[in-house]
């Protein structure tokens, strides 16, 4: 804390200034910035350091900007599913709040999600649901449409050459994101390997949960016990035979689900609570949200709470610099 007071929006409230510490602060404005000032020697130099810096495995490529743009592809596809696989919602996915190093550094009005809803929005500057959390596959690809537009004079002289050699590689998001996610769904499902019908399984499971307006986190959490013999719940009735006969081994399938689906998220109750509370100066339930998370998926006695979803109609509304 600073000591200072700050004037908000909702009035004067106590200062203090968060450090965040990343590989790197260089986005994909940083690359649009540079492309402005119509030097492509800039961009060039900016694109030398970023590779040297965040990707120097393909420094000896035939064509490193080529590959140095596949790379950076490839690591938001993976990082995108991953946060998305754990009900993150950015709140505002613009190209200079994606960092080229792949590292999730840049949010102000983020949440996690209660209810299953592809269309959730927590930000107070999204009216049109442009960041909604089934939105963020699309703009993460319209970001790195963005960077392969400044790179390509660094990849043929001839412009339209340029666009033929990258298009492919951005065409390549979708299926590199699905990849992932879909490996991941599968893995959280207990699913050691991959058959047809695990695609109609994982999108009859999550249209389950959005039409019975499911937690995803607890309803994740909650089918290891299904696994080890628990009764599913009702919504999930006609649903779980199926899951249960594409289980190789329900008790280590239930056990390996527990290790990667969460039971504690800073859910955003408990998030307003904490800043409600360091607000007036009692920092305790700040540090006691810190332990809880940073052992997400290690349940622990005396902690019900915060696996507890947002009471219900409880809306909250988050806002860039919370």
């Amino acid at each position: 804390t600073t000591g200072e007071t700050v004037l908000r929006d909702d009035g004067p409230l106590p200062g203090a200034v968060l450090a965040r510490v990343a590989a790197s602060h260089i986005r994909v404005g940083t690359f649009e910035y540079a492309a402005a000032h119509e030097d492509p020697s800039l961009v060039q130099r900016l694109a030398d350091y970023s590779l040297a810096r965040h990707y120097p495995e393909v420094a000896g490529a035939d064509d490193p900007y080529l590959a140095f743009y596949e790379a950076v592809v490839d690591r938001q596809a993976a990082l995108i599913a991953q946060w998305m696989l754990v009900g993150f919602v950015h709140g505002v996915m613009n190209t200079d709040n994606m960092a080229i190093s792949g590292e999730t550094i840049d949010y102000g009005p983020c949440a996690f999600m209660d209810a299953f809803d592809p269309a959730t929005v927590f930000s107070s500057i999204d009216h049109q649901g442009r960041y909604a959390f089934g939105n963020q596959p699309r703009l993460a690809q319209w970001n790195l449409a963005r960077l392969a537009e400044t790179l390509v004079p660094l990849l043929d002289d001839d412009v339209e050459q340029g666009v033929q050699l990258i298009t492919p590689v951005l065409d390549s998001f979708a299926p590199r994101f699905h990849g992932y996610w879909s490996a991941g769904m599968r893995a959280k499902l207990g699913l050691d390997d991959e058959h047809p019908e695990d695609e109609a399984l994982v999108r009859d499971l999550l249209d389950l949960f959005r039409a019975n307006a499911s937690d995803y986190t607890g309803g994740m959490r909650g089918l290891s016990a299904v696994a080890r013999g628990a009764a599913a719940p009702p919504h999930l009735e006609a649903w779980a035979p199926r899951w249960l006969h594409r289980l190789q081994n329900p008790e280590p399938a239930a056990d390996a689900m527990d290790a990667i689906n969460p039971v504690y998220i800073p859910r955003n109750h408990l998030v307003e609570d904490a800043l409600a509370a360091a607000t007036a100066g009692d920092i305790g339930p700040f540090n006691a949200l810190l332990d809880v998370v940073q052992q997400p998926c290690t349940e622990r006695p005396g902690l019900e709470r915060y696996a507890e979803p947002s009471p219900a109609g409880d809306m909250h509304v988050t806002y860039c610099g919370t």
